[in-house]
């Protein structure tokens, strides 16, 4: 079979997977199923709880199993994928999530709940980096590249908000147990797909052996790292377990970077982050994640508790997002890619986000939804659509194959971790300032309907209180990517460091038949 070779954007000749557009749609199906899971649960577990007789004190967990397992293998799964093959480590991520998701909807009490949900994370943790990397080895033109990683942005940005209308659906028309089931037809068709279309580049494996003091640091000190935050909203900051899980998690990173330092083989060159627009990326990345999350987190209580949304309606609700990210990822993204330096995408839509969150900041009971809601959301979808875009693509650009599942381990890992740290913080922020307007207003409050209105405009006050650290928070991402991304646009001239010049030239991988 004849293959027409294209410029990579390393600047090499490569022969191009024919498939590739193929392997694509059984991608966007396997991380919509994994973006989709991180909301879709949300929505269901009140049922969950009251059929489980789960306590409200464990309830957490449901949410906070998925979370460690997710987030602590993340990195110990992109070097996985590195070493087995990334269509190898898809596929059994894919048939570990399904049968997980199984066992999740199957579930009799807590126990089972709880280890379907850690099992959910940990197959999850190996699937997730092995879509991106894949990915990132297929599509090697510049304008396929930013067309591939344009559809893979806007599920990656959209899919939580697809989470919430789904979730409501099954929960509302059906059974909590359907928000587990529905994975089973996604990874099915995802994983009988790529076993038939997608054919990994040879030369891209990492035959080093495995570095197990760094899986080991790296997994305790991110899990340490992400049931710190999740305790620290329920528990408090200054309570000693949160601050003995912050410490040990600081010692156990530091311990990590100077294990990969010294070692041959490292789980995680340090070469990956310390490039700077790599390590931009995830640095930005991470902080659009911890605004948006607590975006979802406090939309979703007050369309529910204040305006007295329905789950199904509070889903459509989020509908505008949903459209704005498609459209900026996918048209706007997409389009100006391969004419504009990716910190021209990346700052700016950083900032039109940073404006639909500072109109939110104008939140009252009585807010209308098509004068407030609806432009701010809008903004908001079309501002992360356009920066999440190019930095999915600029996260794995430039780096070695047999390193390109790491790396793409290092977006999900600074996405998961952000989320933690989102929720964590800002809710805190929120019941804070919550509880001190309570405490200010409600001795003049003589009824009790005039009780329950100073309730509700202190649950308003917290969530603007926490919204304007959001705006700062997306402010200075913003910064970041401006100041810290120095590439080039693909295909002109891309700025690379001394050691990344080199593996920039190698030649692009020939697809294997």
């Amino acid at each position: 079979m004849s293959e027409t070779a294209v410029k990579a954007p390393g600047g090499a000749l490569g022969a191009v997977d024919p498939n590739r557009w193929k392997a694509l749609a059984f991608i966007a199906i396997a991380q919509l199923m994994v973006v989709l899971d991180a909301t879709i649960v949300n929505i269901a577990l009140p049922s969950a709880q009251q059929d489980l007789g789960i306590s409200d004190g464990n309830r957490q967990w449901v949410v906070t199993a998925y979370a460690l397992a997710f987030g602590g293998l993340l990195l110990f799964g992109g070097r996985i994928a590195d070493l087995w093959g990334r269509k190898r480590a898809f596929v059994v991520g894919l048939g570990g999530f399904a049968a997980a998701s199984a066992l999740g909807g199957a579930a009799t009490n807590e126990a089972m709940m709880f280890g379907a949900r850690a099992l959910q994370g940990a197959f999850g943790a190996l699937l997730a980096p092995a879509a991106l990397s894949l990915l990132a080895v297929m599509f090697t033109d510049a304008k396929e590249r930013a067309k591939a990683f344009g559809i893979y942005g806007a599920i990656a940005g959209g899919g939580g908000a697809v989470g919430l209308i789904l979730g409501g659906f099954l929960t509302e028309y059906l059974d909590w147990r359907w928000t587990f089931f529905v994975n089973i037809p996604f990874a099915v068709v995802a994983a009988l797909g790529a076993w038939y279309v997608i054919r990994e580049p040879q030369g891209g494996r990492n035959r080093s052996t495995l570095d197990i003091p760094g899986v080991i640091l790296s997994t305790l000190g991110l899990v340490s790292l992400v049931y710190g935050f999740t305790r620290a909203e329920s528990e408090g900051w200054s309570d000693p377990t949160t601050i003995g899980m912050f410490v040990a998690s600081g010692v156990l990173l530091l311990a990590f970077v100077v294990v990969e330092s010294r070692v041959k083989a490292p789980l995680l060159p340090l070469r990956v982050v310390t490039e700077r627009n790599r390590g931009g990326v995830y640095l930005s990345l991470g902080l659009a994640i911890i605004a948006m999350f607590g975006l979802f987190l406090f939309l979703t209580y007050y369309l529910q508790i204040v305006k007295g949304y329905s789950p199904v309606k509070t889903g459509f609700a989020f509908l505008p997002m949903i459209a704005g990210m498609i459209t900026g990822s996918t048209q706007i993204g997409a389009r100006l890619m391969t004419r504009v330096a990716p910190r021209l995408l990346m700052g700016p839509g950083f900032l039109v986000a940073a404006v639909g969150m500072l109109l939110l900041t104008q939140l009252e009971i009585g807010s209308s939804y098509a004068a407030l809601l609806l432009p701010a959301m809008l903004l908001l979808g079309l501002g992360m659509g356009t920066a999440f875009m190019p930095a999915m693509s600029l996260a794995t650009l430039g780096v070695k194959p047999q390193d390109a599942g790491v790396a793409s381990a290092m977006v999900n890992t600074s996405q998961q971790v952000g989320g933690a740290i989102g929720t964590a913080l800002l809710n805190t922020i929120a019941a804070s300032a919550t509880t001190s307007y309570i405490a200010d207003h409600i001795a003049g409050a003589s009824s009790r309907s005039q009780q329950q209105l100073v309730q509700a405009q202190g649950l308003v006050q917290g969530y603007t209180s926490a919204i304007w650290f959001a705006v700062g928070i997306l402010a200075a991402a913003a910064v970041i990517a401006l100041t810290l991304v120095n590439a080039g646009r693909p295909g002109g001239t891309a700025v690379a460091s001394s050691e990344e010049g080199a593996e920039e030239d190698l030649p692009v991988p020939v697809v294997a038949h």
